[in-house]
């Protein structure tokens, strides 16, 4: 049975290069279903949902978007109703993959509707904003922006080019199929950074060794958002929370903080966590000219080209250690901090940089301070990339896991 590929966007705008994109798709052996977002002009293309049953299902009528011409609130009605309308395609089993266009209005409409769809379900967008900061397209989903090169305004040399490569990769990630894997129920997610590499490798393999697939998340902001989202959609049985890193971004104002709602998804759910204060001794900003000016005078670390590091103060440790610990608190299952004290990264460690044990201290107390006395508190003398500690962590995370499934 051939797939249908869904083709979304304004259809007034952009019909002429949706038209070329549907083209190539169907080309290749698969049929389309095209949603019409705009709200101006009439459609280029004919689309097979109108934008009168977008808008609707955005809480508007397409007749008084196109007569109040509010760019904004228009753009507002139709990313909700293109949202409802793709998810309720997906739903229904009409759709197995999606592909949109456009610049900044036309990826935040697009994207708002690939956001409500399932990781795994093929998503594209050629985007004139495929670089730079695109969470707010993308989220924690994986939608891929396809770079346009060319703004999208007409079918030329290169846009030739780029629309039918992106129409090959559409029915690519459709056409392919995903090997079977085990239960779900064996899933750990881990957080790591550059910094606490070495204790999630040891962690991982071990819990790898027990028959556990282990998600590892990148502490970038949108690692730590990712995370949730797995954990609040029930993918997740257990969490060796070793990198809480995020906190010290969300606090101090860094580039890579995951929000106020890092570990709540754990705490609401009862997934058995064992939780360090992993690289909280670091806040990161980009390249060392994008460091604030009231920050200068503070020690910093050039990671890389592109990363520069920020040591906190113990005040600032003693902040994320209580948020730490109320996290902890509204847990309704099972919860366990392991305290470094020689280290809570490789950066921080005797004679590194970033060693400041005072600082160490002020989260360590903090999190002993605030902590109900049912969560275990252990401390251990070893640095967090110590093969002792992920050896404890891992011992810690299993018997929680077994007692759950006893």
């Amino acid at each position: 049975m051939k797939s249908t590929i869904c083709i979304i966007g304004a259809m007034d705008t952009k019909g002429v290069e949706f038209q070329f994109l549907q083209t190539q798709i169907e080309a290749r052996g698969h049929n389309t279903l095209v949603v019409d977002t705009g709200v101006i002009e009439a459609p280029l293309l004919n689309p097979d949902i109108g934008r009168e049953r977008v808008a609707a299902a955005g809480g508007c009528s397409a007749e008084e978007l196109a007569q109040r011409r509010d760019r904004g609130r228009a753009m507002a009605v139709m990313a909700a109703g293109a949202a409802q309308v793709v998810r309720e395609l997906y739903e229904r089993g009409l759709i197995h993959g999606i592909i949109g266009m456009g610049g900044t209005a036309g990826t935040t409409v697009t994207s708002s509707s690939m956001r409500t769809l399932p990781i795994g379900f093929p998503k594209i967008i050629i985007s004139t904003v495929a670089s730079g900061d695109t969470r707010s397209y993308v989220g924690t989903k994986d939608i891929l922006l396809f770079p346009a090169i060319v703004d999208v305004a007409g079918v030329n040399p290169i846009s030739r080019e780029v629309f039918t490569r992106a129409a090959g990769a559409i029915c690519g990630m459709v056409e392919a199929r995903v090997p079977g894997g085990r239960d779900d129920k064996r899933m750990v997610a881990a957080s790591m950074f550059g910094n606490t590499t070495a204790c999630v490798d040891r962690a991982r393999a071990q819990l790898e060794q027990a028959d556990y697939d282990v998600l590892v998340f990148h502490c970038t902001g949108t690692g730590g958002q990712t995370l949730e989202g797995l954990v609040e959609s029930g993918y997740i049985s257990g969490i060796l929370d070793v990198t809480t890193t995020e906190w010290a971004d969300e606090i101090a104002g860094g580039v890579f903080a995951a929000g106020p709602n890092r570990g709540d998804a754990a705490a609401a759910r009862g997934i058995p966590q064992v939780i360090a204060p992993g690289c909280v001794d670091m806040v990161n900003f980009h390249s060392r000219h994008t460091v604030p000016e009231k920050y200068r005078v503070r020690k910093l670390y050039e990671w890389n080209p592109t990363v520069t590091l920020m040591r906190t103060t113990a005040e600032e440790n003693a902040r994320i250690g209580k948020i730490l610990a109320e996290k902890a608190n509204a847990s309704t299952g099972p919860a366990a901090f392991l305290l470094p004290l020689k280290g809570v990264s490789i950066l921080d460690s005797p004679g590194q940089p970033f060693w400041d044990a005072q600082a160490d201290h002020a989260c360590f107390e903090a999190i002993k301070r605030h902590v109900k006395a049912s969560i275990p508190v252990l401390e251990l003398d070893f640095n967090i990339n110590d093969p002792a500690f992920a050896d404890k962590a891992v011992e810690l995370l299993l018997e929680m896991l077994a007692s759950r499934t006893n």
